[in-house]
């Protein structure tokens, strides 16, 4: 493995309901990636979008950091219904293939799987959460994987935890600018600081969760 080289694969919902927060998105994961370029080291990443009219669209595969070209309303444009399973499991399989390619001495020696969604399954046909269950398991266990998991939706990042994503490696976001926006600003934080320290595992810490709060709950008067 090559050390100092991270892989970094986005999951991306691009299903109806995150129109309201289309542009802070795109806004979100532009900075992310701008972050990204900054930090010493290799990277690749590799970005996938979903939903149920395409439940698993490449923009870019293992393309270096540095030219990783800025998401737009042309290429982020939110439909459709949630198979959040099989882009999952797509996801998975297609970055396995990907890294059995490469040649051992090259192969990245950190691998960062981020989820980003707004709601639950609810139209995938491929993977069930068994399967999926068994696929994150074996690959943290097996082979150090790291999984990340965001959301606006609170029984979204309860099922992340049933699925075996760590707690501290999921993040709940209050689905508005502000939240989006923290959001992927602490998802940066934590990258970089993975990418660039000596640690076995990545997550959010309490500073994280208070800079991009949950949904409000009735009687909450933040702003």
């Amino acid at each position: 493995m090559q050390v100092g080289y991270t892989h970094l694969s986005v999951i991306l919902d691009r299903t109806g309901s995150m129109e309201s927060i289309r542009d802070d998105v795109i806004g979100g994961f532009n900075a992310f990636v701008r972050d990204q370029k900054g930090q010493p080291g290799k990277a690749t990443l590799t970005l996938v979008q979903f939903d149920s009219q395409d439940p698993y669209e490449v923009l870019y595969r293992f393309r270096p950091v540095q030219s990783v070209p800025e998401l737009t309303r042309n290429t982020y444009v939110p439909r459709a219904s949630t198979p959040l399973l099989d882009a999952i499991g797509r996801g998975i399989n297609d970055l396995e293939t990907c890294i059995a390619e490469i040649g051992e001495g090259e192969r990245p020696s950190k691998v960062v799987f981020v989820i980003i969604t707004d709601g639950q399954e609810n139209a995938s046909l491929e993977f069930n959460k068994g399967q999926i269950v068994k696929m994150i398991k074996d690959k943290t266990d097996n082979h150090g994987w790291q999984f990340l998991f965001l959301s606006a939706d609170l029984d979204a990042v309860g099922d992340a935890v049933s699925y075996g994503i760590r707690a501290d490696a999921t993040l709940l976001f209050r689905k508005d600018a502000r939240g989006t926006a923290e959001a992927w600003n602490a998802l940066s934080c934590s990258v970089s600081d993975y990418r660039t320290a000596e640690k076995k595992k990545i997550g959010f810490d309490p500073g994280d969760r208070q800079q991009a709060p949950g949904p409000k709950k009735k009687g909450d008067k933040r702003k």
